[in-house]
């Protein structure tokens, strides 16, 4: 699987080179600033991109700007991004900037190396990667008001879950309840938040945290 790294912290670049060339990985590329993080992308089309929001000369939402700019230029492209904290402004734009796998992870996540490299692989495959954390936030920005908060307890939990990218069987397994009642609480949130229904994972995540995350 060919990776690009956009990442202007040393250490970490090498470390995330180490590691990802360590479980069978290919580093195409590994760029340490905002303006060559665009020409990287479109020449090299990797599976996915690992990407850090704050890049030079800016150090604001340099890489971010130009994860969506790849984008748009080449559709689908797959982007893990890894931010230090949680900016709801970007995990906006990363879920409305268009088809293809998407993840948003804190960087303590790395540390935990199966679940970054789950994610990366998840990502790579079209799917969706979300922190836990980011999720939180984003469900805690809603009031009771909206339609977010007509939703029962079990049902924002299953939404949490949902929203990490996990399919009814694993949410199932994670609540100890069955994919009847999974599926069952899936519709009642779909309906409740005016969404269609779709039996595609990834396409309900994004359906769902875009929804969240312009409220």
């Amino acid at each position: 699987m060919r990776v690009l790294i956009a990442e202007d912290h040393a250490l970490l670049r090498d470390g995330l080179i180490r590691l990802l060339e360590a479980h069978d990985f290919e580093v195409v590329e590994a760029v340490d600033n905002g303006p060559r993080l665009v020409p990287a992308l479109v020449e090299h089309r990797p599976d996915v991109a690992v990407v850090d929001v704050r890049l030079p000369p800016t150090f604001t939402d340099e890489g971010l700007k130009a994860a969506i700019e790849a984008r748009s230029q080449v559709p689908g492209l797959p982007i893990l991004v890894l931010s230090q904290y949680v900016e709801q402004l970007y995990a906006r734009e990363l879920l409305t900037g268009g088809g293809g796998g998407v993840g948003y992870l804190l960087k303590d996540r790395v540390s935990n190396v199966a679940e970054f490299l789950d994610a990366v692989r998840r990502v790579a495959a079209g799917g969706t990667a979300m922190d836990p954390d980011v999720i939180g936030q984003l469900l805690a920005r809603n009031t009771r008001d909206e339609p977010i908060g007509r939703l029962t307890p079990r049902e924002s939990e299953v939404l949490g879950l949902m929203a990490e990218g996990r399919s009814n069987a694993a949410i199932a397994s994670a609540l100890f309840v069955t994919e009847k009642a999974v599926s069952k609480h899936t519709n009642n949130i779909f309906a409740k938040l005016d969404l269609p229904p779709s039996e595609d994972d990834n396409r309900r995540v994004i359906a769902v945290l875009t929804y969240l995350s312009s409220r």
